[in-house]
């Protein structure tokens, strides 16, 4: 048994949402997963300007790297702030010294007016879903790791998901989309079989109902926060890893979340099953393997222990041979300054939310 582990990877985050606690209520109370989207996350993202942005990611890492996460793949969407606004979330984690691998969410729900709209299939692509597939190519053409994201199927037309599946392929990475997370979103496995390949995120997966390629991205928290359903990742071959949706990145706990999660679908479900999803996310990023956590519970390798032990905190963090934390406190960033000012853009943007 163990006190020690590598960094644990955060599969699927929304940096941005780090700043939505506490947000006005909105104009109508959801009654379904869609209205969530049209009255919540869908208003916050149209509020988002890149300063917003860079405290939130950097908010978002400081609360990750001080969970024992060393390594985020965020999926981001601010549709009139979308230039700039991955080196916007870069400088955010670099602040702190968390790795994030970033991907602009490609949608044609915002119309060319600048409108929510429903999407047809055939519709022609949007000037807006041209320019998050743009921000992705700039961003992969820096040199620097990345992925292009997609939002959910039933928001993009059919031209768009071809052209985010052929920038991925030019650049060799994968694409990171939401998938059949609710009803809505029910055709996605028609529509992407032809696109999709083994180095795609699919993310939460809880009404697909057929094969596709890619690693399963399981965000149990999320999934029962949205009444969506549970997704009983088991039930494909693919390999599942864990996200949070947003909900901060503490893996730990999510991975504890997962397995009550997975013991209220079925009795037999295994801690271990959880914590293998958990571990899997050094396949797709090995490096934080090798990082440094040192725990306050010495069975932090043991799936039946920290299944059943809430409170595990670390009290080191090493990223590629730099600490980060020390006797869990930071020593590379100023968390009380990250706190300030992004308790600062919180204040702009609940009051454009309040607008």
């Amino acid at each position: 048994m163990s006190a020690t582990t590598g960094g644990f990877v955060c599969a699927h985050h929304h940096l941005y949402s780090a700043l939505a606690r506490g947000m006005p209520a909105p104009p109508a109370v959801p009654h379904d997963f869609l209205s969530v989207l049209q009255q919540i996350w869908w208003r916050l993202d149209a509020a988002l300007d890149l300063e917003i942005i860079h405290w939130s990611a950097a908010l978002g890492a400081a609360e990750a790297v001080l969970s024992g996460t060393t390594a985020i793949i965020d999926h981001h969407e601010s549709p009139m702030a979308i230039e700039g606004s991955l080196d916007a979330i870069a400088a955010g984690c670099a602040l702190v010294g968390l790795r994030v691998i970033p991907s602009y969410g490609v949608t044609d729900r915002w119309s060319d007016a600048g409108v929510l709209t429903d999407v047809k299939q055939s519709d022609k692509m949007t000037a807006g879903a041209r320019r998050g597939l743009a921000e992705c190519e700039r961003y992969l053409a820096s040199g620097r790791r990345a992925m292009v994201g997609l939002h959910a199927t039933f928001t993009c037309t059919s031209e768009t998901l071809d052209a985010a599946a052929d920038l991925a392929r030019r650049f060799g990475v994968g694409v990171h989309v939401h998938v059949s997370e609710g009803p809505d979103d029910a055709g996605a496995a028609t529509r992407l079989a032809h696109l999709a390949d083994e180095n795609w995120l699919l993310v939460h997966c809880v009404g697909l109902d057929s094969d596709l390629p890619g690693t399963i991205v399981h965000n149990p928290r999320s999934n029962m926060n949205n009444d969506v359903g549970y997704a009983q990742p088991t039930r494909f071959g693919n390999r599942v890893v864990l996200g949070t949706d947003g909900i901060g990145a503490d893996m730990a706990e999510e991975f504890r979340l997962a397995f009550v999660a997975g013991r209220d679908h079925v009795l037999t479900f295994s801690p271990d099953t959880a914590y293998s999803w958990l571990a899997n996310g050094w396949d797709l990023v090995p490096e934080a393997r090798n990082d440094v956590v040192t725990w306050n519970y010495d069975h932090m390798d043991s799936a039946w222990h920290l299944a059943f032990t809430p409170g595990t905190r670390p009290l080191d963090v090493v990223i590629e041979g730099r600490q980060i934390v020390k006797d869990a406190q930071p020593v590379t960033f100023d968390l009380e300054e990250i706190r300030r000012k992004a308790a600062e853009q919180a204040v702009r943007l609940h009051e454009r939310l309040a607008a």
